[in-house]
């Protein structure tokens, strides 16, 4: 596996931890008003809509709360969500945007921006909303874990588990920070530490798939393939089993190439400064 290829798939098993919701205690989406001419119970089903994967009807009531009140956030940010689920990420930016002049000071469409930007692989763009969320609000986890993924991506990890770390010192129960730090601990040529990470959260009654998935990856990448074959079993069919499987093997054969701690260490403070990208890092994700 080429060093590009190991991004793509560092791109691929942390992103659905951002994709998927908002951080323990952080609302992307301003509280509804209490005024009795608030749809919020057309708010509330399409809420519901969304996380239950029916984007349709999300879309349907969303625009319908927006039609009759163009300056509603929650229906602009659900409208906005909806096309981000759905993949349309050009059409997810435009809205968050729209959100954002409506609301300079929400998190929400900051936090939009900054996720579209990630998926789009514009990684400086990235970068940098994701270090100005930081900077208005220290350790916010969705933030945290955005720019940990960029430095990720970029082949930092050091950086980026320092990042983690930062964190998790403040908000020690964020399952998403833990997952991404083991995760990164693997792609740094340290998979017994990131084993020991991933055990902790991937055990939890109501740990995210992500956590199971990321553990299977770095038993593969230390060699214990029943372990990993074990995990993946739970959530996956035979065939896609042995797909991952024969990635690990190649992941661990990468790295097995490279010393131990080869990331390039940063000063203190460093993670959170601008830097540029590796010439290798091109295109990622």
């Amino acid at each position: 596996m080429t060093g590009p290829a190991l991004r793509a798939f560092v791109f691929a098993a942390v992103l659905p931890l951002l994709a998927g919701g908002c951080a323990p205690g952080i609302q992307t989406r301003p509280a509804l008003s209490h005024k009795s001419d608030d749809p919020q119970a057309e708010l509330r089903i399409a809420d519901s809509a969304l996380a239950g994967g029916n984007v349709d009807l999300a879309s349907t009531l969303y625009a319908k709360v927006l039609a009759r009140h163009p300056d509603s956030l929650a229906a602009q940010l659900g409208l906005a969500d909806v096309n981000y689920r759905a993949g349309d990420l050009e059409r997810a930016r435009i809205l968050y945007e729209q959100a954002r002049q409506l609301a300079p000071a929400e998190l929400g469409p900051q936090v939009g921006l900054a996720r579209v930007a990630l998926r789009q692989r514009r990684l400086d763009e990235a970068a940098r909303r994701y270090r100005d969320l930081l900077a208005a609000q220290p350790n916010l986890p969705l933030a945290a874990q955005g720019l940990g993924t960029v430095l990720d991506l970029q082949g930092r990890h050091e950086d980026a588990q320092t990042v983690y770390r930062d964190a998790l010192s403040a908000h020690p129960d964020a399952q998403g920070l833990r997952v991404d730090l083991g995760l990164s601990l693997v792609l740094s040529n340290r998979p017994r530490e990131g084993v020991n990470v991933l055990l902790d959260v991937a055990g939890l009654p109501d740990a995210p798939w992500q956590a199971r998935q990321n553990l299977a990856f770095a038993y593969g990448v230390l060699g214990n393939t029943d372990s990993a074959k074990k995990l993946l079993s739970a959530d996956l069919p035979a065939s896609a089993v042995a797909d991952n499987l024969r990635v690990y093997q190649a992941v661990r054969t990468q790295l097995a190439a490279r010393p131990v701690g080869d990331a390039s260490r940063p000063s203190k403070g460093a993670a959170l400064e601008p830097r540029a990208v590796p010439p290798a890092a091109g295109a990622v994700k």
